[in-house]
């Protein structure tokens, strides 16, 4: 029982997950699902989640005609987060206890921050609800854009949360901070620069946010929004490969446009489309303000993915009657124009259900020499703590780990905010 744990390392285990619960502050505010080792070990990894079903609804008692299959559209979801934090310990180290527990808490850390900015990569990269501030963090009325576009485009209104880089932040915070009309929330943003919720999302201050860099794509690029195979996209749940006759699944939250010219384009700008009307997505009413798309990557021949596609029920089919997101005015030469005008912290916010956390299981085995304790979060993660005692050095080394995935599932339902745009 050379490599067992002493009690003073099991003590320092527990409260080391104590606060690990405490600084998961994004993943207590994503949804989870919990997944079968066996399954995902047979499947690579990868599992595809179900999106929302998205019904349509007609006039009259006589439906003899409108009995149709609905399409249920599903996205893959991939444990693809493999995060430790290894560290080794000499035998003379090992006489300051105290030592250890640093070293425990510096792992609980930055494990936490792994997580965090996981779902935070995933909400900034694939957000499409942008919204574009002309001047800098100010208060109620940017948050209040965030839940105008949510309503419009008919995302529920419970359990929304904003994201914010410090500066942002605190900038909302020193505007409420004047605000001598009202009682509690002035003091605490001035107090302890907290914002708290304002206009239904519950706020959050990032330590670290991403950026967004300025476009660079130029303002005369075009594309076609006539009505064409290449101009609007179809959902489907799954695709026949030719020859074959092999079926799988579709992601159906991706779309590869032709623009005039991809030269600069890059992987992130925000852009709308001249004509292309963003839509609430149940009662298929138009909103009178245009559809902004992430550009997801750039490919050859001028062509870049999109996110989200453009279903516009141009090709009159009842999938996409079903998710339709957009009016469009057909042109041969429908104007792009950016909205990542310049470069700016990347501000995430979301619907709870759009964004989800898979965590997963290593099977570390117990009795093969080294020392193992496993706990799991209060949202799901396992953390794995082992020790091996090295009779050749008079080492002990230590290693934390956790496994996990993240997937949107939704990017229509999560966005960005920019500020300081021109």
């Amino acid at each position: 029982m050379a490599n067992a744990f002493s009690k003073e390392e099991i003590v320092a285990f527990e409260d080391m997950l104590e606060g690990f619960n405490d600084e998961l502050v994004l993943s207590r505010n994503v949804s989870k699902y919990t997944t079968s080792d066996s399954q995902m070990e047979r499947t690579n990894n990868i599992i595809w989640r179900p999106q929302p079903y998205i019904s349509q609804s007609f006039t009259g008692t006589d439906q003899t005609s409108n009995f149709k299959s609905s399409t249920q559209l599903s996205v893959p979801a991939t444990l693809g987060y493999s995060k430790s934090v290894p560290i080794v310990m000499t035998a003379l180290e090992l006489r300051d206890a105290l030592q250890e527990k640093r070293l425990g808490d510096a792992a609980k850390q930055k494990l936490s921050s792994d997580i965090n900015v996981a779902i935070m990569n995933v909400a900034s990269a694939q957000g499409t609800v942008v919204i574009k501030r002309t001047s800098a963090a100010s208060g109620y009325d940017d948050v209040a854009a965030c839940d105008t576009a949510f309503n419009e485009q008919g995302v529920v209104s419970y359990d929304r949360y904003l994201a914010l880089s410090s500066r942002d932040y605190n900038g909302m915070a020193s505007n409420l901070a004047g605000r001598q009309t009202m009682n509690e929330k002035p003091i605490n943003a001035y107090e302890r620069s907290r914002v708290g919720l304002v206009a239904g999302f519950d706020t959050y201050k990032l330590d670290y946010a991403n950026r967004l860099t300025a476009a660079a794509g130029g303002g005369t690029i075009t594309m076609s929004t006539l009505i064409g195979a290449a101009n609007y996209y179809v959902p489907k749940a799954t695709s026949t490969a030719a020859g074959t006759g092999e079926v799988s699944n579709v992601d159906n939250r991706y779309q590869t446009i032709t623009l005039s010219s991809n030269a600069s384009v890059a992987a992130g700008d925000c852009f709308t489309i001249g004509g292309v009307e963003a839509v609430h997505h149940i009662t298929k009413g138009g909103t009178g303000q245009l559809k902004s798309f992430r550009v997801i990557s750039v490919g050859a021949a001028n062509t870049v993915v999109i996110s989200p596609p453009i279903i516009s029920n141009q090709g009159n089919t009842t999938a996409e009657a079903e998710y339709k997101n957009v009016n469009v005015t057909p042109s041969g030469t429908a104007p792009i124009v950016w909205l990542n005008t310049v470069t700016a912290a990347i501000n995430p916010f979301w619907q709870k259900d759009a964004l989800e956390i898979l965590p997963g299981r290593y099977a570390v085995p117990s009795d093969a020499g080294a020392a193992v304790m496993r706990a799991t979060t209060d949202n799901g993660i396992e953390v794995v703590m082992q020790k091996f005692y090295d009779i050749n050095t008079m080492n002990v080394k230590f290693r934390w780990d956790v496994f996990f995935g993240v997937v949107n599932k939704q990017p229509e339902m999560s966005g960005i905010m920019l500020f300081s745009q021109t």
